[in-house]
């Protein structure tokens, strides 16, 4: 069955779309007035980190993540991301501003790129010992770097609807399974498409890079390097990548759920020499989780991840072989830094047909082959995408990233009929970047700075000020404010509680936790 023999029979169950739920995780630095990253911890205004559902960190103390809860419209996700990205602008302390940019600001080197804490609790000490564990085996600047990621899960009747059509012997567990695996597999073989489409990082300061190994940028000013064709640095090999993984033999296979959860596994159970060099204890002090090649799943970065719905308690691999695929995460989407969310309506439309187009295309296993064409995509994507002729490799044959984006992007449109005529006007907005480069993000980063005579730093930081402002000066939504602080205070309450309920010691803990694997 082809593509658009599946359009076909799924017209008549489009209102079931309708129930889809999305989610939104926004990271941004908090960022001094001098233009570092903020030495002050987690403000109390937020709560407790470990606990609140919408207002946590990510590597750094000073790495805020703003998360929405799943909801079933582009509209609803952005109300509640702007309004409490706003609630934090109010409670953000007036000497430091929220970074709206992917790549960091100035960072005078490593030597104060403070780690997140989650207080005292094994729980918490676990999340803290990682990230720090990640700093000493990749560096904290790297960590530094913020995105956007996307959550997406088709409805369960839209997907019982679908396996009634196509597979009604095959059971609605091992459907879903199948259905998530191959929409993932098909998301890492057009994934090129959303850092050319929404990439928004084609320079960085010189700070980033300061004591870096060689790199490819050139300078575009006395403070700032670029790559005059980028789209994404923060996707290309300065910013997030699993060489040393891969090096060490350690690489995702997506071709099933069984087939995911165990090449994680394995790198979660293989020891390596240069971490075990590291130790995991320097006088008394975690330096690490364990000496394996990943300490934990997360550890391997991806541009997409199948994700359990509900954790209670249980690893996230154990979640997932017990529950199976709850939604899926999109984690290669830069925050804009035009944009007061980093993300706008049009762009979320776009996305929402991209996971449709990826569940419905047909999705083979990725041979090791195409794995080397895909990855080797994506790097040219990320350094060179908007460089006039680029040729990507697609089912081993060379083709012109215009003529190739020409044809998926034909496609997506053939899957925004079954959403409505909202999605099918944001793939023709998206589909003129195909046919224009300048039009990208990235393209039009670049041109601003030109025409401003900014390097990146005077650039992000005039549009962080011009943020805050906006945001500053909008009428507050009492009721989500209202609810923002009850969080704060359940937060903390719920991380007390967790912290009194622990009967082991940290090194019991670890053992335990990691007992079964």
């Amino acid at each position: 069955m082809n593509l658009v023999d599946k359009i076909q029979i799924l017209k008549p169950h489009t209102a079931l779309l309708k129930d889809n739920l999305m989610g939104i995780e926004k990271e941004g630095l908090r960022v001094s007035r001098k233009g570092g990253i903020s030495q002050a911890p987690h403000p109390k205004a937020f709560g407790c980190a470990l606990t609140h559902p919408n207002i946590t960190t990510d590597f750094s103390e000073s790495l805020i993540e703003l998360v929405t809860p799943p909801l079933h419209s582009a509209e609803a996700v952005l109300s509640f991301l702007s309004k409490t990205q706003q609630y934090m602008y109010h409670h953000l302390p007036k000497d430091q501003s929220f970074w709206p940019a992917s790549m960091p600001c100035v960072i005078r080197g490593e030597t104060y790129i403070p780690i997140a804490k989650y207080g005292s609790s094994n729980r918490g000490r676990m999340k803290t010992v990682y990230r720090k564990g990640l700093a000493n085996r990749y560096g904290s600047v790297m960590q530094t770097i913020a995105g956007i990621h996307f959550n997406y899960s088709f409805s369960p009747d839209f997907i019982e609807a679908y396996r009634a059509k196509k597979a009604p012997n095959t059971t609605t567990r091992d459907f879903t399974d199948q259905s998530y695996m191959g929409l993932t597999r098909n998301v890492i073989r057009y994934g090129w498409l959303v850092p050319y489409l929404f990439g928004a990082s084609s320079a960085v300061c010189k700070s980033f890079l300061k004591g870096y190994r060689q790199h490819s940028l050139v300078e575009f000013n006395d403070s700032t390097l670029y790559k005059p064709y980028a789209t994404s640095l923060r996707m290309g090999d300065i910013g997030y990548q699993n060489l040393r993984e891969d090096e060490a033999g350690v690489k995702a296979n997506y071709n099933s759920l069984s087939h995911y959860i165990h090449s994680l596994k394995s790198g979660m159970q293989t020891p390596c020499r240069e971490y075990e060099a590291i130790g995991i204890k320097t006088q008394g002090e975690h330096q690490q989780l364990n000496t394996n090649i990943l300490q934990i799943e997360n550890e391997y970065y991806a541009s997409v991840r199948p994700k359990p719905l509900v954790l209670d308690d249980k690893k996230p691999l154990d979640a997932l072989k017990d529950q199976g695929i709850g939604y899926i995460e999109l984690r290669s989407l830069d925050i804009n830094p035009f944009l007061p969310l980093g993300i706008d309506q049009t762009q979320i439309y776009f996305l929402e047909v991209f996971m449709l187009f990826c569940l419905l295309e047909t999705s083979s296993a990725i041979s090791s082959r195409e794995q080397f064409d895909i990855d080797n995509n994506d790097q040219l994507v990320a350094h060179e995408g908007r460089k006039p002729g680029l040729n990507l490799t697609h089912k081993g044959q060379t083709i012109t990233l215009e003529k190739l984006g020409s044809d998926i992007m034909n496609k997506i449109y053939l899957c925004a009929e079954l959403l409505g005529e909202e999605y099918q006007t944001a793939v023709k907005l998206m589909t003129r970047r195909i046919d224009n480069a300048d039009l990208t993000p990235s393209a039009m980063t670049l041109s601003e700075m030109k025409n401003r005579n900014q390097g990146f730093f005077d650039y992000t930081n005039a549009l962080s000020k011009q943020h805050r402002r906006d945001f500053l000066t909008k009428d507050v939504d009492a009721d989500h404010f209202n609810y923002l602080d009850q969080q704060a205070k359940t937060s903390c309450q719920r991380q007390i509680e967790i912290e009194q309920a622990d009967n082991l010691s940290f090194d019991e803990y670890l053992v335990h936790y990691f007992s079964n694997e």
